[in-house]
């Protein structure tokens, strides 16, 4: 069992106002991989309806830092985690939290498209059925819903019972999403998704995110700095400390930062001069 200690404090990274409900809160935040410090007191307010970006060079902790908000550090052994998670006033690291519950209300798309070897249809449902959704009208309704959501439905509706995994990259990422969408989430997070597709798809779902985000909050995690540029409205930037350890250097709105960066680190990072 992965070691969970809790410690209240009030005292965070100062952020711009943003007139936007707080949807999650990272507490003092600490994640240890055995005896390895990954992400050190880390402070951050996740607003809804927002699109928070965190960028930062290779091995600074941001796709660490993303998992932490649906547990899915959980997964890997030894892990430690002190601080908290805040959702909605409680702790999502609380002994008895329903982690797959939680996983419905904040959903994950990864930098590859994990597709399963279903058919379209059967890939978006099976979250719907999972959760106790049987009647096949309603099946139907979601399955529509969602891939009219991420511009799919026009390009598969006739097909709906192909393999999932016959989809170009592109498709197939817009698929996850609506994987995603089928469960009804709060917050879409997403690691590097981007980043295996041609630029005409990345377009497209940088168009999906900016319309997802009129009523989810999501969170990226990119390379691109010109991506988090174009998407997001709020962006973190990390960078590792002296003992290698995954630290916020900058957090604040995305427009702010690239132009007029507070720390000289992050303007270094945003220019080009390493990373």
């Amino acid at each position: 069992m992965n070691e969970r200690i809790y410690i209240s404090v009030e005292q965070g990274i100062q952020v711009e106002k943003v007139q936007k409900d707080v949807k999650l809160e990272a507490i003092n935040l600490n994640l240890y991989y055995n005896t390895f410090h990954a992400l050190n007191n880390i402070n951050l307010k996740i607003y809804d309806r927002t699109i928070t970006a965190i960028i930062g060079p290779s091995g600074c902790g941001k796709s660490s830092l993303l998992r932490m908000f649906n547990r899915m550090n959980d997964m890997i052994p030894k892990v430690k985690i002190t601080g908290g998670v805040i959702m909605e006033s409680y702790d999502i690291y609380t002994e008895g939290v329903d982690v797959a519950m939680l996983r419905k209300r904040i959903g994950m798309v990864f930098q590859k498209p994990n597709v399963f070897p279903a058919s379209i249809y059967d890939n978006i449902a099976v979250g719907p059925k999972q959760h106790g959704t049987k009647h096949k009208n309603t099946l139907d309704e979601i399955v529509e819903t969602t891939l009219r959501q991420v511009n799919l439905w026009e390009e598969v509706k006739d097909n709906l019972r192909m393999s999932g995994l016959s989809l170009l990259p592109g498709q197939q990422q817009r698929l996850c999403i609506a994987r995603a969408l089928a469960v009804e989430p709060e917050v879409i997070l997403m690691d590097e998704s981007c980043s295996a597709l041609d630029p005409g798809s990345t377009l497209k779902i940088e168009d999906l995110m900016l319309e997802l985000s009129k009523e989810y909050a999501i969170m990226i995690v990119t390379h691109n700095m010109e991506q988090a540029r174009r998407v997001s409205d709020m962006s973190i930037f990390m960078m590792i400390d002296e003992n290698r350890a995954g630290n916020v250097v900058e957090y604040g709105n995305t427009s702010r930062m690239f132009s007029q960066p507070k720390d000289k680190r992050t303007e270094d990072y945003i220019t080009g001069r390493f990373g």
